[in-house]
């Protein structure tokens, strides 16, 4: 009898959870991106000649090809074969997921598919950092590292690759956005504990660093 009433009652804990996701992301719906371009842009070396941090944004929406292409650049498949990415990551763990916090919702890029998962409904922008500029800007991309796939590491050793995994994907990010004409800014100054909370991040995930994106302000 006991065990009938734990059954049943994981059975209720399985299906509430499956409910409140969905509900999380009822109003939102996965976007198919585009495919990334692969040509055109500055070269190289005027690329970094001209990367810079800018705080000041236009609030217009980014085009799905340009998400689609600045993801891509950010930590996207470029070896189909392997699954490789753009971004070296240590023992090729690809630890770091991208989450993309617009004016309807968070999604989660999934380079495999090319699309946008969707996470949450609603706009937490202002959650992503504490300057005032977020809140308004298209785009808050939030690096977040899946710990459960470094379980073989110290925890100092993860906590280390994690952040320099991070730097290569916003790294790679800030060239974009010097090659295409946008603004950008990578951030710290963020209430990491309360963003992983509202995104609904596993206890072995953690929030990183922040990113916004945009169009310069005019």
């Amino acid at each position: 009898m006991r065990m009938k009433i734990a059954a049943a009652a994981c059975l209720v804990s399985v299906i509430l959870f499956a409910y409140q996701a969905d509900a999380y992301t009822q109003d939102i719906k996965a976007i198919n991106l585009p495919a990334p371009q692969m040509q055109g842009g500055k070269p190289l070396m005027q690329a970094l000649k001209e990367r810079k941090t800018d705080r000041a944004f236009s609030a217009k929406e980014l085009p799905l090809q340009v998400l689609s292409d600045m993801l891509w650049a950010a930590n996207g498949i470029n070896r189909p074969d392997s699954g490789r990415r753009t971004a070296p990551s240590a023992k090729n763990m690809q630890e770091i997921d991208i989450y993309v916090a617009k004016a309807d919702g968070v999604y989660l890029y999934d380079a495999k598919a090319n699309a946008l998962t969707p996470v949450l409904a609603g706009d937490i922008r202002a959650l992503t950092g504490k300057q005032a500029f977020v809140k308004d800007a298209p785009v808050n991309l939030i690096f977040v590292a899946d710990f459960s796939k470094m379980s073989d590491m110290r925890e100092a050793d993860a906590n280390f690759y994690a952040a320099t995994d991070t730097g290569f994907i916003s790294e790679n990010v800030y060239l974009f956005c010097s090659s295409s004409g946008l603004a950008t800014v990578v951030r710290a100054m963020v209430d990491k504990p309360a963003l992983a909370k509202e995104i609904k991040l596993r206890p072995d995930q953690k929030v990183i660093l922040t990113q916004t994106v945009g169009y310069p302000k005019d």
